[in-house]
């Protein structure tokens, strides 16, 4: 145990920045694609069986985010933490935040799963299901409700996992659950003739497999921080830390969750047609902002854990390098995905839909354009949240699909019909740029004042 405690740390402290960075985002990165790719997969096999079908899965991709967002409360805050109180030497106090974030995570989630599936009908409702789509939206999500808590788990441990270098381990856990999904999804679909609700039984599966891979390195002791009952204490400083930082993370989710329902309901106005695309966009666009997210991820414990030690010129490089990568990288996979658009909505399009090829297209190119905005976006907002700023990133997290997004949510389809709701999320990053360049100049100073 203290063996891999002091080889993680001096890894952190003394390895290349560049390579530090890379070490911990590259395995990120792959893990947000596999699930990711995973998401795809599953929508095209859910697209065969009509467009109905994949209206559903639509609408529980905002259930499956509510769920998340309990993870993304209590993860987020306790890895930002964490990777702070290691940097700091507080092992101790590592083990207790770790200990208490995780068994109140599980707990939380078996609460969800209860009071959703009791109240399973007007839930799918409440999320955005139209007539002809509920029976296919309740099939999908009483599944993925059983789930809740494993969900919820694996989120914090791989949040965890992460805070003290273990981006390796994150990764395998969550991606070799997005491979199981990706097998069992046909098996489900067409060999035991499940339908939609094969698919959510293959995630429901597949993120509890997850879960025991993530958990096994703290049951057998091999990672650098400790969970344990006995560990479990309720501090109200500690919490106080973890959600402040946690809220950040939590509020980006809660209006993400807020976002997909609204504009659910407004497409679900115009028609089934309309729900199905801008759900097929969603879904696509998924893939680059899983690179943004996946790097930003691996970049906030690195800024963390030194900024923690007081390492300046480390915290300050690591912003520099962090900022130019995440720009260009995200330059590049605008571009190809703009090119190959009708081809990637032409495979999800089973029944050769017209109206959702075109409306799938419009929104999936005019995210790209903007696509850098969105990751200087969220690489700024990882640093706040990476060093305990939590009004700063408070304010880059819930910009772009909270109070930037929602008037523009309201006024485009209103003034250019079904056109404008598929502009809707690129409009509101442009509007971004208000906010994040003053708290970028702003992160540059504070890394001067560090001493």
């Amino acid at each position: 145990m203290r063996e891999v405690k002091a080889e993680k740390k001096q890894m952190m402290l003394t390895e290349d920045i560049h390579k530090l960075i890379l070490h911990m985002a590259v395995p990120t990165i792959v893990a947000q694609l596999i699930t990711t790719i995973y998401n795809l997969v599953d929508t095209y096999f859910v697209s065969t069986l009509g467009t109905n079908a994949m209206a559903a899965v639509g609408v529980n991709n905002s259930l499956e985010r509510t769920i998340t967002l309990v993870g993304s409360l209590i993860g987020s805050g306790a890895c930002s933490y964490l990777a702070r109180l290691l940097g700091a030497k507080r092992d101790e106090d590592a083990d207790h935040v770790l200990s208490t974030s995780f068994f109140a995570g599980i707990t939380i989630g078996l609460v969800l799963a209860i009071i959703g599936t009791i109240f399973i009908t007007p839930l799918v409702n409440f999320l955005g299901a139209t007539d002809e789509c509920r029976t296919f939206s309740i099939q999908y999500a009483t599944y993925v409700l059983y789930a809740a808590p494993f969900m919820i788990g694996s989120f914090i441990l791989n949040m965890c996992l992460r805070s003290e270098g273990s981006a390796r381990l994150a990764m395998i856990g969550i991606g070799f659950g997005g491979v199981l999904n990706c097998i069992l999804d046909p098996i489900f679909i067409y060999v035991f003739h499940l339908g939609v609700a094969g698919a959510s039984m293959a995630t429901a599966i597949s993120k509890t497999i997850s879960f025991c891979i993530l958990v096994y390195p703290y049951i057998k002791k091999r990672s650098a921080v400790q969970i344990s009952l006995k560990k479990v204490r309720w501090r109200p400083e500690e919490a106080r830390e973890v959600m402040s930082i946690g809220s950040t993370s939590f509020l980006r989710s809660c209006f993400g969750v807020l976002a997909g329902i609204l504009v659910n309901r407004v497409a679900g106005g115009f028609s089934t047609a309309a729900l199905a695309a801008l759900s097929l966009s969603n879904r696509v666009m998924d893939f680059p902002f899983a690179v943004i997210l996946g790097f930003g991820q691996g970049y906030q414990p690195v800024v963390g854990f030194n900024w923690g030690a007081k390492q300046k010129e480390r915290v300050k490089e690591s912003l520099r390098f962090a900022m130019k990568i995440s720009l260009i990288g995200a330059a590049i996979v605008g571009v190809f995905i703009f090119v190959f658009a009708r081809n990637v909505v032409g495979i999800f399009n089973s029944e050769a839909d017209s109206e959702v090829l075109r409306l799938g297209m419009l929104c999936i190119r005019l995210q790209c354009i903007t696509l850098p905005i969105h990751s200087w976006l969220s690489l700024v907002n990882m640093f706040y949240a990476g060093i305990g700023r939590a009004r700063s990133a408070l304010a880059l997290s819930t910009a772009r699909q909270g109070y930037c997004f929602l008037p523009v949510l309201f006024i485009l389809p209103a003034v250019a019909g079904i056109n404008g709701l598929a502009a809707a999320q690129a409009v509101a990053d442009l509007l971004t740029l208000l906010v994040v360049i003053p708290l970028c100049i702003k992160a540059f100073r504070l890394t001067d004042s560090l001493d």
